[in-house]
């Protein structure tokens, strides 16, 4: 089995689909499998190539990145979409989350960072910058009941994995949230893969969800 996580990118401006290239060829744990200008095109030759993670613009001629996400991930289903966008517009990003896109990034987040979200994507996490990812939780904080129905699950959380939780909740990143409690970013994986078997859920934002209608 390859160690290789690997990528694809849809982007139809040449200079980010040449920046994003050049820096998942430089990475020694990504494979670049396919570049791609536009969604059209991606729809045809991403099965093809069928890569662990693809980078996905969203404003692109002919068909979006949220369309081309949400077709493709009916085709397969266990690909990874990552949108990089310059939209911080939460009309667009649900619209992602609700295609199928697993995390969502500005452009102008830094290489460094944008390498940890694909690793971290691929890990079973849901990468998004700070400022989105209170969007988030604020979206999921206004559509809270009156009364909260029971959660059991919740019960079977312990202070530790609450407070994570918690830090997550505001919008931290994991290697910050790791810095504040004390752990590796290994630690914070085991976490975030014992809390989704808890509350029997797949992704942050469905966590998150259930998390914050207690």
């Amino acid at each position: 089995m390859s160690s290789f996580i690997k990528v694809a990118i849809v982007d139809d401006k040449p200079e980010i689909r040449h920046n994003l290239a050049e820096l998942i060829e430089e990475s020694a744990n990504l494979k670049l499998v396919g570049v791609f200008e536009n969604g059209l095109i991606a729809l045809e030759e991403i099965p093809r190539v069928l890569p662990d993670v693809v980078i996905m613009d969203i404003e692109m001629p002919g068909m979006n990145g949220v369309e081309c996400v949400r077709r493709l991930k009916l085709k397969l289903p266990a690909v990874n979409f990552l949108m990089l966008t310059v939209y911080e517009d939460s009309e667009v990003l649900f619209e992602s989350l609700k295609a199928g896109a697993g995390g969502y990034l500005l452009k102008r987040t830094s290489f460094t960072r944008l390498l940890q979200a694909i690793e971290e994507l691929q890990a079973g996490g849901s990468p998004m910058t700070p400022q989105i990812a209170r969007a988030v939780t604020q979206f999921f904080s206004n559509m809270r009941p009156t009364v909260a129905p029971p959660q059991p699950e919740l019960e079977t959380l312990t202070p530790g994995q609450k407070n994570f939780l918690d830090e997550l909740a505001q919008g931290y990143s994991y290697k910050e949230i790791a810095d504040h409690l004390g752990i590796t970013v290994h630690g914070v994986r085991n976490y975030i893969r014992k809390i989704y078997e808890k509350l029997q859920v797949h992704s942050r934002t469905e966590a998150l969800n259930k998390y914050l209608k207690r």
